[in-house]
């Protein structure tokens, strides 16, 4: 679980093979039939930092391995997300769907994992307003922990930070803005998952549709900051740096 724990701060400062390499390791601790589960649950962690970080077909190969070892509820809610960050609509959904048939009493399932991945769905067929619609179930919920997150770390905030892109989506920069800024604000929920580094980027993304250049540049700035040590190839970094380019 540490070897778990230090990879996801080694994600959160955009130091992908480092934190692969450490999440690969903890993994291989659970090589019995029996450790499968858990073994599928750690796979998850890096599936989701692809699918964050615009890896696509790394997120898709992870996310259906992980899938495959293990039907755990947890697993198929961290593989059907990662999946539709990475554009694969139909099998997150068909993922979704199974979790939706197999858990219909379970509060998390229905409120925190269920509405992201098909917000996400709704994202990728171009459709913001339905994604907002889709997101409403999870508002009482963005600030509580699912159970992904103890012991796996994977979910705090996911509600809040796909609402986000949907205002983002939806060109509502300040609305994109207040979502983003929760997430940053809430760092001792976040910790050290990514989607808290991410925020930065989203934020100033948000504060240039509101056309706030000064403040765009600032939350570009702690972002590249956060990153300043992150493997050069990743290709949300790499976009990041053009776009505060552009800004200066």
């Amino acid at each position: 679980m540490i070897a778990d724990r230090q990879a996801f701060v080694w994600a959160y400062s955009g130091q992908l093979n480092k934190a692969k390499s450490l999440a690969q390791r903890a993994s291989d601790l659970n090589p019995q039939p029996d450790q499968r589960g858990r073994k599928a649950l750690i796979e998850i962690g890096p599936s989701l930092w692809d699918g964050f970080f615009g890896n696509a077909s790394a997120a898709r190969k992870r996310a259906l391995e992980a899938a495959n070892l293990s039907r755990d509820r947890d697993v198929e809610y961290g593989a059907a997300f990662a999946l539709a960050l990475a554009g694969e609509s139909e099998r997150s959904q068909t993922l979704a769907k199974d979790l939706d048939l197999r858990f219909p009493e379970d509060s998390a399932v229905q409120s925190l994992y269920l509405p992201p991945i098909r917000a996400l769905d709704a994202l990728n067929a171009g459709a913001p307003s339905k994604a907002l619609d889709l997101l409403r179930a999870s508002l009482p919920y963005d600030r509580g922990l699912p159970p992904s997150a103890a012991p796996f770390f994977i979910g705090p905030l996911y509600t809040t930070y796909v609402r986000g892109l949907a205002y983002l989506n939806a060109h509502r920069g300040p609305e994109a803005a207040g979502e983003f800024q929760k997430i940053i604000d809430a760092r001792t929920i976040v910790v050290s998952d990514p989607v808290g580094a991410l925020a930065h980027l989203q934020l100033g993304r948000a504060l240039g549709l509101s056309e706030d250049k000064l403040k765009a540049k600032i939350a570009y700035q702690q972002f590249l900051t956060l990153w300043k040590d992150a493997d050069p190839d990743i290709p949300v970094f790499i976009q990041a740096k053009k776009e505060f380019a552009a800004l200066n």
